[in-house]
């Protein structure tokens, strides 16, 4: 299980096992928050603790997302589709705010938001990579 917590301990997520990949989105809101995203879907492996402050992302005129993010630190700590996947909301946390040892080796997908919104070939980059 991977733990994670923003700054100042008032959030934290864990995950159940461990996930193969990690997400880098450039789009509009992930490059400026230099986030790492594993997902799920809400109430399976992801378990959210505390409470968050609330920035609703739109596409077009419809909500999209929730991004979560500490109100006392301000660390972005996940977030959440708006819109149901088969039956199924999903969820993202933040995977900068776990230790880096144990998910040093775990591979790097981009994917670009900005452009395209489409997966990008793996470049062989892993956290280690953009970490250190």
């Amino acid at each position: 299980m991977l733990i994670g917590t923003c700054h100042c301990g008032s959030i934290g997520w864990t995950f159940e096992g461990m996930p193969e990949s990690v997400t880098a989105c450039n789009c509009t809101l992930c490059r400026r928050y230099g986030v790492l995203w594993i997902y799920d879907y809400e109430g399976e492996r992801i378990k959210i603790s505390g409470p968050s402050a609330v920035y609703t992302r739109h596409d077009r005129s419809d909500p999209a997302l929730e991004i979560h993010f500490c109100g006392r630190c301000g660390c972005v700590t996940s977030w959440r589709g708006l819109k149901l996947d088969a039956g199924r909301r999903r969820i993202a946390v933040n995977l900068r705010l776990t230790e880096p040892g144990p998910v040093a080796h775990l591979p790097i997908d981009h994917f670009d938001g900005l452009e395209k919104f489409d997966d990008l070939p793996r470049d062989a980059r892993c956290v280690s990579d953009m970490w250190f």
